[in-house]
């Protein structure tokens, strides 16, 4: 993967940036007009060569490293130019019993809302999810308002309207649209209650599940909803490790369940995308690798180049090279060689959305999507 501008000739050996001058790179090349280039991170065997512990849990079983050298034998045997690594691996045992413990509860729920992360809406949505739901009532919610742009949340909203979803787009940190949610579940309250009087029954709660993937708002959506810190929340995936239920007031009863997530991520893609947005465990995957996957992301996206220009001033080095090469310049200057740790900033900056606002993924790229 390259970010290099179209002057910029291809470099035959990785040298260390700190031995050489970079030279700034005036113009950039759509990352849109490279497509061809695949969106994985090939294993770039210097970004391990300084500490040969560095992803022993990701990379055993993946490489396959002989047992006298768990990481560099295998890294040097085994690896191919064209060779991909399955970079993000991550199903804690407490996932596995709540998905069994949810499904079992879904049958008693009347309505599901569901929380996706709105910077990824397509890769926190869970597969299976449609399965269970059936035919109960689903509301769309797309969390972290406040960290895309009006542009892509207008997209993103057209893009599940016209496939028969209504969304809401809300900020469950500052609790911005959680009146919309209160409305829709509401709304299902009364449709619900009219039919179950019309039969002679009583009315009663409407009995509403929040699901979605690890770290994507769900306890901080239950907490606004309800007025009180009731559910645990925290910046940080598994938090939430048991099924709770709660009342909002007389009309409304929530089940706050643990994030779930596919047994395996068959599409690196989206599992490299929920690490680069805190979605999931960080012992789950490299955050040098992560973080230079986070880059090729950004040469992709139409406002790429504003967003690395904010990268380059942030950092003070020019972009040029491979991603990794990027990683490994920012660990050369900032942190005494260690491109993990320069990893970890990289990510931990465009979480604190300090390259600015933006959508890791595009409507258009789902067109072909007909269940969303």
């Amino acid at each position: 993967m390259d970010v290099r501008g179209p002057g910029v000739q291809p470099r035959t050996n990785l040298r260390p940036c700190k031995h050489t001058v970079p030279r700034p790179c005036t113009t950039r090349e759509s990352g849109r007009a490279r497509s061809e280039r695949t969106s994985s991170v090939e294993v770039n065997t210097r970004l391990y060569a300084k500490r040969p512990n560095r992803g022993k849990a990701l990379l055993n079983g993946n490489l396959r490293a002989p047992a006298d050298d768990e990481l560099l034998a295998g890294i040097a045997d085994k690896y191919k130019p064209d060779q991909e690594i399955r970079m993000v691996q991550w199903y804690p045992g407490h996932i596995a019993k709540a998905e069994a413990a949810l499904k079992e509860q879904l049958k008693s729920v009347d309505m599901v809302l569901e929380v996706r992360d709105g910077r990824i809406p397509m890769s926190t949505r869970h597969p299976s999810i449609p399965k269970w739901v059936g035919g109960k009532p689903r509301v769309m919610i797309l969390n972290r308002r406040d960290m895309v742009s009006n542009e892509e949340a207008d997209a993103w909203a057209k893009f599940f309207r016209d496939r028969g979803h209504g969304v809401v787009w809300t900020n469950a940190n500052q609790g911005d649209g959680v009146a919309s949610v209160v409305k829709q579940a509401l709304r299902v309250s009364e449709t619900m209650n009219e039919k179950r009087i019309a039969r002679g029954l009583k009315a009663r709660p409407v009995r509403a599940v929040v699901v979605g993937f690890p770290n994507v708002g769900k306890s901080a959506l239950i907490n606004r909803l309800l007025g009180r810190r009731v559910a645990d929340s925290a910046p940080r995936p598994g938090v939430t490790r048991s099924l709770k239920w709660m009342r909002i007031g007389g009309d409304l009863d929530l089940l706050d369940a643990p994030g779930i997530i596919p047994m395996s991520f068959k599409n690196q893609n989206a599992a490299q995308k929920l690490a680069m947005c805190n979605d999931i465990g960080e012992a789950s995957y490299v955050a040098s690798l992560v973080a230079a996957a986070l880059l090729s992301t950004f040469d992709r996206l139409p406002r790429g180049n504003d967003i690395l220009d904010n990268v380059e001033r942030r950092y003070g080095i020019p972009i040029q090279g491979t991603e990794e090469d990027y990683v490994i310049a920012v660990a050369d200057r900032s942190f005494n060689n260690e491109p993990e740790r320069a990893g970890q900033r990289i990510l931990r900056d465009f979480r604190d959305l300090q390259f600015g606002r933006c959508c890791l993924e595009l409507p258009e790229d789902f067109e072909s999507f007909k269940e969303c």
